[in-house]
């Protein structure tokens, strides 16, 4: 585990790491308005959890995923979701006709920030990890519903070929269907995987602080 001074210069590496990642790839994106839409979680996002640590800090790897679901994000906001040319890549080296750089970070979604869910409601709501975990998928899926629906109303609102780039479906009309159930196939993934290593985290952080 890592000394409260080595943990407060991880976390602000990743801080200022991030805002710089961010403002590179804000720098003429490939549809603007696009990139707007997408930092739309970004601004909501980034001061919440700068909330949430100064009210209940997480760990440090509830941190780190947040970091990673962010720069994944940021990628695919300076592009768009649709022309990431890594997802490109793959696609053509696989045969692929779609770009599949938005299910990638739909499934991350779910994997990524299940665990971060997890510690902010075991603080606030429940002690049990059973019923968290359960809730915490949830609300994994509760937020997809709701970007889902957000990416619907900001393509009516907004100039067409934003709103077409912010979607994203790429001709396929079963694209939200599948994304939120990536999101949910993440949020399970996560549930089972990682907290093989939540001893080495959130849990022996907690354990710490009370002894």
């Amino acid at each position: 585990m890592l000394s409260r001074k080595n943990r407060n210069r991880y976390l602000q590496v990743l801080f200022w790491g991030y805002l710089l990642i961010w403002a590179l790839l804000g720098i003429d994106p490939v549809y603007r308005d696009d990139w707007f839409l997408e930092n739309i979680l970004v601004f909501v996002a980034v001061p919440y959890v700068l909330y949430i640590h100064r009210k209940m800090p997480l760990s440090t790897l509830a941190y780190t995923l947040i970091f990673i679901f962010l720069v994944l994000h940021s990628i695919g906001s300076h592009y768009t979701y649709s022309e990431v040319p890594a997802g490109r890549m793959v696609s053509d080296w696989m045969g692929w006709e779609r770009n599949h750089y938005d299910r990638f970070v739909h499934f991350l979604w779910g994997f990524l920030l299940t665990i971060p869910i997890f510690e902010i409601l075991r603080k606030k709501v429940s002690r049990k990890v059973k019923a968290i975990f359960i809730f915490a998928c949830c609300v994994i899926v509760l937020v997809g519903v709701l970007y889902e629906f957000m990416e619907w109303a900001a393509a009516v609102v907004v100039a067409p070929e934003a709103g077409t780039a912010f979607l994203g479906t790429q001709g396929d009309e079963w694209d939200a269907q599948k994304d939120l159930l990536l999101n949910f196939s993440g949020a399970l993934a996560s549930v089972i995987f990682l907290p093989w290593v939540l001893p080495k985290s959130a849990l022996a952080q907690e354990a710490a602080s009370k002894g």
